[in-house]
């Protein structure tokens, strides 16, 4: 098992940055993709980003390219999630999840995940 625990998040003014931190323990070797999801009101949970911790590759779905970065500290078993320039559309509960190699090609669907954090609050007011 793995069991993720999430930090960060709070409040900020648009054009803002935010951290997010996600940590790993447990039998995290089997799990080397780690995402990055998101759910607003009323919304599904959409993915925002993953890596594959082994290598260090990263991808992102189009709408937070060039201002999210994702990165890892194997040290650590630490993920973390930089937002910055972020916009009113961006609030909502951040999530963290822990993947299979699969994982991180299967188009951020939720469903291809298995452990995640406890979610965290992201607030962006214009």
């Amino acid at each position: 098992q793995v069991q993720l625990a999430q930090s960060g998040g709070g409040s900020v003014q648009a054009g803002g940055s935010v951290t997010l931190s996600c940590a790993a323990s447990g039998y995290t070797s089997s799990y080397p993709c780690m995402g990055w999801f998101r759910q607003a009101p009323g919304k599904e949970r959409e993915g925002v980003t993953h890596i594959y911790t082994r290598d260090g590759s990263t991808s992102y779905v189009d709408s937070v390219k060039g201002r999210f970065t994702i990165s890892r500290d194997n040290a650590k078993n630490t993920v973390y999630l930089q937002m910055d320039s972020l916009k009113p559309e961006d609030t909502a509960i951040y999530y963290c999840a822990a993947g299979t190699l699969w994982s991180c090609s299967g188009n951020f669907r939720p469903a291809a995940f298995v452990y995640w954090g406890q979610g965290t609050q992201v607030t962006v007011s214009s």
